[in-house]
């Protein structure tokens, strides 16, 4: 991506919007707020670096021509929005439904450290989203060959660690934010 004026990415949690469309809404009124331009400048879309379809895939997001890193993420009743001053991924998930859905996709070493704490296993998949959505693989990769340690903050993927911020701004709820180790704060 080009430079960026913004100096960190913005994460913002608001309540799940009635349908994907009213989600996507709300990012743009994110990247415009962050970025202090006006809505009918934001311009947004997906594309899939894969199959070239634009009905999926990894989110963008243009203001004035220049490129904005942005994410989304949904789990029940919340959504996620990231902007960034580059590639960005972000994954929030309720703990109660990773504890309901038996996920064969922890390492042993995820599964040794989270001791049984559900919790922890979700901020395991959580990190796991977030790193592959910034890195546009997503779960096209085996999220069994990505390895995450919730205390340190990283995230082992392809031989390479790398930073993820972790939040539970609830007791079922947990934020993960991949941005290559750039700051990371709140909006309102």
């Amino acid at each position: 991506m080009g430079e960026s004026c913004l100096p960190s990415v913005v994460v913002t949690l608001r309540p799940a919007g009635a349908d994907r469309a009213a989600d996507r809404e709300a990012l743009v009124a994110a990247v415009a707020s962050v970025t202090g331009a006006d809505v009918a400048g934001v311009r947004t879309g997906r594309g899939c670096p894969h199959c070239g379809s634009t009905a999926h895939g990894r989110p963008w997001a243009t203001v004035g021509g220049r490129e904005v890193g942005v994410s989304l993420s949904r789990t029940a009743g919340v959504t996620a929005l990231a902007v960034a001053p580059d590639a960005v991924g972000v994954d929030v998930e309720r703990v109660s439904r990773v504890a309901r859905a038996p996920l064969d996709a922890f390492t042993c070493g995820e599964i040794d450290r989270a001791a049984g704490d559900v919790g922890v296993l979700a901020a395991c998949w959580a990190a796991k989203e977030a790193v592959l959505k910034r890195d546009g693989r997503g779960l096209r990769v085996d999220p069994r060959s990505v390895d995450v340690d919730v205390e340190r903050g990283t995230v082992l993927l392809d031989g390479a660690a790398q930073a993820v911020v972790l939040v539970r701004p609830e007791h079922d709820l947990v934020v993960a934010v991949a941005a290559g180790g750039a700051p990371v704060t709140w909006g309102a």
